[in-house]
């Protein structure tokens, strides 16, 4: 049984219940706005490359496991590039914090999320980072659906069960959801934060994963 690969951008904001249509080109058109008006363009513009960098080798190594065995160098390159967006990421936060939506925008909140959602190597610095992600979203400065897929990952990484159940394995070929605290009402924890119900995101991962 082995953690899964999947391009986490495309599938948490799947996750997300947006509601009508008109409601998500709002929320859509206030990004946009939001990510024209961060005070720090220079470091927005290097977390979305770092995102960019992040998701091409992912969708490599995805691609190349629908086939066979993943080539190492593949997998090496992969490797180094979440050491370099992990280090390069805990130098931002030990200078400026979290890197808020008013300072980087939407989009490179987002980046910074997926970062430390892919530095399980450094499980304090995830840690770390969890709380002040917690803060973040009390000042509506990051999403809350963040918070559910960190806290799973810092749980998961410990050994622990989950709580809002975002991390899934490949067992056999197929996906199974990893173990979740009090299962029968994770759908109403997963509501709290806007999620979509777990059956659902269940087949959203399928179709990421062509599973």
């Amino acid at each position: 049984m082995r953690p899964i690969l999947l391009l986490l951008l495309l599938v948490s904001a799947a996750d997300a219940q947006d509601g009508p249509s008109l409601i998500r080109r709002m929320r859509l058109l206030l990004e946009k706005q939001g990510n024209k008006a961060a005070t720090d363009q220079e470091l927005r513009k290097e977390l979305l490359r770092r995102r960019d960098e992040d998701q091409k080798f992912r969708q490599q190594v995805i691609e190349a496991q629908k086939k066979g065995p993943v080539p190492a160098d593949l997998v090496k390159q992969l490797a180094e590039t979440d050491r370099a967006n992990r280090e390069w990421l805990k130098g931002v936060v030990e200078k400026k914090g979290w890197p808020v939506r008013t300072l980087v925008g939407f989009d490179g909140e987002d980046a910074a999320w997926l970062m430390v959602q892919h530095a399980d190597p450094d499980p304090a610095f995830q840690k770390q980072a969890l709380k002040l992600l917690e803060a973040a979203v009390k000042e509506n400065e990051a999403r809350p659906i963040h918070v559910a897929y960190l806290t799973d990952r810092v749980q998961t990484g410990e050994g622990k069960k989950q709580i809002y159940g975002t991390q899934f394995t490949l067992k056999d070929g197929k996906l199974q959801a990893q173990p979740i605290e009090d299962e029968a009402n994770v759908d109403k924890r997963r509501a709290e934060l806007g999620m979509v119900p777990l059956a659902e995101y269940r087949k959203l991962m399928e179709q990421a994963y062509g599973k």
